[in-house]
């Protein structure tokens, strides 16, 4: 459970401040992938797990060739994917996102590189900022072998780098079914822009998405509201 939801008002800012000096994110500039997925024709989607799923739908509905971003839960059973019990870090699922995009305008290689510089710290294990336990963890729940091998080319490059300072923990199930989530988790980030823990945590990541990758930012997000996902 996110304990910002209790707080409200600009005392409440100040104070998860004070509580969680680094839980905002701090961007990295990374190099794009060497690897990426082949040209295909039609919608492609991939499911990215990065902490709490407010933020990173925020970000991916900000990326132009993104036609739908969806939370969700991915990793555990159809019975268990409900927000009162995947919080408890027991059902095997985490927050995730289920990003559709079209590969003509955005490559998976492209999202990766976001995913890993702007939507999560993918060097923290089952944690982001102040959320802690395995349903935060950093994961990639890939389609299919393509994807899974582009993601972890991709991990091998960035972990050689050494620009992180620290090892990736991001790991890549395949298999695994995505529910989603509640309709109040939908869209939160555009829907609560003034809640303080969006605002501390989760609209830093929208403004480094749009300096780091101008190109591809999208002023108005792809909101389910509006695509009916």
């Amino acid at each position: 459970m996110k304990t910002s939801l209790i707080l409200t008002g600009m005392a409440a800012l100040a104070a998860l401040a004070f509580i969680w000096p680094t839980s905002a994110e701090t961007a990295r500039e990374i190099p794009a992938p060497t690897a990426d997925e082949a040209t295909i024709a039609g919608p492609q989607t991939i499911v990215l797990a990065g902490g709490c799923f407010w933020g990173v739908q925020g970000v991916f509905q900000h990326v132009s060739g993104v036609t739908s971003a969806v939370s969700g839960y991915a990793g555990g059973e159809q019975s268990t994917a409900r927000y009162e019990m995947v919080g408890s870090g027991r059902t095997g699922h985490a927050e995730s996102v289920k990003v559709t995009y079209d590969p003509s305008k955005v490559s998976l290689g492209k999202l990766l590189q976001i995913y890993f510089s702007v939507a999560h710290d993918p060097t923290e294990l089952n944690r982001q900022g102040p959320d802690v336990c395995t349903q935060y963890r950093s994961t990639i729940f890939a389609m299919d072998d393509g994807q899974a091998k582009v993601a972890q080319s991709y991990i091998d490059q960035l972990d050689a780098t050494k620009l992180f300072g620290r090892k990736i923990v991001t790991t890549i199930e395949r298999g695994r079914a995505f529910y989603s989530a509640e309709g109040y988790h939908q869209d939160y980030l555009t829907l609560h822009p003034s809640q303080p823990y969006i605002v501390f945590n989760d609209l830093p990541k929208i403004e480094n998405l749009k300096r780091l990758f101008p190109a591809i930012y999208r002023p108005e997000p792809a909101l389910v509201s509006k695509t009916g996902s």
